[in-house]
């Protein structure tokens, strides 16, 4: 699963800050990493540089999942950290939704499996 990270002229962001997201990422959407070929992370302020607020940073993420549309979310938080956490927090939720689907139901085998011996 690779992961890019992007960041618009309003967000300082460092090769060491880049870094570290990326690990956060991977340790939360971990488990996904032989469904999703990518994911994106755009960072940005969503006012400008010039005008403050409380939630002007903004992160999009974006996830390509093997086979399947890409998904997106997007979270909205006073530090481009806290609308990273966020918005992993949002896609990890919405990665479970679709594609826990695929996979075995809660982990436990089923009729149609035949693991069960009727």
């Amino acid at each position: 699963m690779q992961i890019q990270i992007n960041t618009d002229d309003g967000v300082r962001g460092s090769e060491e800050f880049s870094q570290r997201l990326a690990e956060e990422i991977q340790r939360s959407l971990g488990r996904f990493a032989d469904q999703i070929t990518r994911i994106e992370v755009h960072l940005g302020d969503a006012n400008s540089p010039k005008k403050g607020g409380d939630t002007d940073m903004r992160c999009a993420m974006e996830a390509r999942p093997t086979g399947q549309k890409p998904v997106a979310v997007t979270h909205h938080a006073a530090t481009p950290h806290e609308a990273a956490q966020g918005a992993t927090r949002k896609l990890r939720a919405l990665l479970d939704t679709q594609l826990g689907k695929r996979s075995e139901v809660k982990g436990a085998p089923t009729i149609r499996d035949g693991a069960l011996d009727l």
